[in-house]
């Protein structure tokens, strides 16, 4: 017996490990897709702010987030406890052989895991409120933003706190991650102001192209590449034949609902503009994945693609929503992270037995409430001491020469 314990310790561990590390790709498949959708000009400075804001989600949840998300000992549902810094120590193996494989996988397979998701929560507000928004002044806040604000919600659902005693579900983090991460989008985007040239005097709204299609594209198969393991990894179990059956369906679900999402996105591209736009369709299959998330287990393949091609209908009307109130989202991430994981919060309850509509409507009120109240906060208060917005004539120069001094396409300079 004791061997099998320790095999199904060891491959579990080992999935929990590649599931996460598909994650961390999705940062590579944020760079590109932003890097693609804004101008040349702001090439250099969006990639030097995805590298980086890894870099400080990362050491933040090991600093404080992950002890914040999930306490050894918490104050109460709503109060997780004091941070401590994450230590090396993990599993024994004389306590995994004798919890009877109830310890089913590594501590710090586990840390890495959420460590990758916190990090994709920052990575939306990177693309929202690209080409005019001071380089330090965005990693101020990601450390708020991943060393607090986004613990703390987690810790409500995740880490046993009051959202999930009242039974709220999410299952990947339609919410916990894709909304959280598109409201402290909002509340930035909301101080910010849209781009110079974006809006005429008027109420016309001016395209701004991105300059990489190709780039945005890759981005976007990246991010489905890495929403496998975001989904498939929140089964966080693979050693015997019912888990991985789940994670197969999770998988097959998760591909359905991207694909109706891309498929529905375009079509409502044609019909409501006449034309079958790319970025629509790119936006769409995200729109899908987003939407899913929050319970990629329980429905049919079918039910999937609906879910998902609801979703890309949605992520096209409030992208155009959105511009027409002047709220400028150079790649639609709140539109496809905020409005999409709404509506997958609320899909759970088409399939899921025990969702209850009134317990999921708790939950995103909720978690919109707290972080876009936390975040207007902290954004205000950066915006009055060091400022948050580069000057016009910054602006119109490019984010690369402001803050990098670097060219990303230097030879189309010359």
């Amino acid at each position: 017996m004791e061997p099998v314990i320790e095999l199904k310790y060891a491959l579990d561990t080992f999935y929990f490990l590649v599931m996460g590390a598909f994650v961390m790709l999705m940062a590579c498949g944020f760079a590109m897709l932003e890097a693609g959708l804004v101008r040349g000009k702001n090439t250099a400075e969006i990639l030097t702010k995805n590298i980086v804001l890894y870099s400080i989600a990362c050491t933040m949840y090991l600093l404080c987030g992950y002890s914040l998300m999930y306490p050894a000992e918490s104050v109460s549902a709503l109060i997780p406890g004091l941070p401590s810094i994450l230590g090396g120590a993990d599993n024994d193996a004389a306590d995994v052989i004798s919890s009877g494989g109830d310890i089913y996988y590594s501590g710090l397979s586990d840390f890495f895991f959420q460590a990758v998701f916190v990090a994709a929560a920052m990575s939306i507000v990177s693309g929202a409120v690209a080409e005019r928004m001071k380089l330090w002044a965005f990693f101020a806040f990601a450390i708020v933003m991943t060393g607090f604000i986004y613990p703390i919600e987690g810790y409500w659902k995740w880490g046993g706190g009051f959202l999930d005693q009242k039974g709220f579900l999410d299952f990947a983090g339609s919410g916990v991650v894709h909304m959280a991460g598109a409201v402290a989008a909002l509340a930035g985007v909301l101080l910010l102001g849209p781009r110079k040239g974006k809006y005429g005097p008027d109420g016309e709204i001016n395209p701004i192209p991105g300059a990489n299609l190709p780039l945005a594209t890759l981005g976007t198969f990246l991010l489905w590449f890495g929403w496998f393991g975001f989904n498939g990894g929140s089964e966080l179990v693979l050693s015997d034949v019912a888990e991985s059956n789940a994670v197969a369906l999770i998988f097959v679900n998760t591909n359905a609902a991207a694909a109706g999402g891309c498929i529905l996105a375009l079509i409502t591209s044609q019909i409501l503009f006449g034309k079958a736009d790319l970025t629509m369709a790119l936006n769409g299959a995200l729109a899908g994945l987003v939407s899913i998330t929050a319970e990629p287990l329980t429905p049919t393949p079918l039910l999937a693609t609906i879910i998902g091609g609801i979703g890309g209908i949605i992520v096209v009307v409030s992208i155009s929503m959105l511009d027409k109130a002047k709220i400028d989202d150079p790649v639609g991430a709140i539109s496809v992270h905020g409005t999409a994981g709404i509506w997958g919060l609320l899909a759970v309850c088409l399939s899921n037995s025990d969702a209850s509509i009134g317990s999921q409507i708790l939950g995103i009120v909720v978690i919109f409430a707290w972080v876009f109240i936390a975040s207007l906060i902290v954004w205000s208060i950066l915006k009055a001491t060091i400022g948050i917005r580069v000057s016009e004539e910054e602006e119109q120069m490019g984010m690369d020469a402001k803050e990098t001094g670097l060219q990303a396409y230097p030879e189309f300079n010359k």
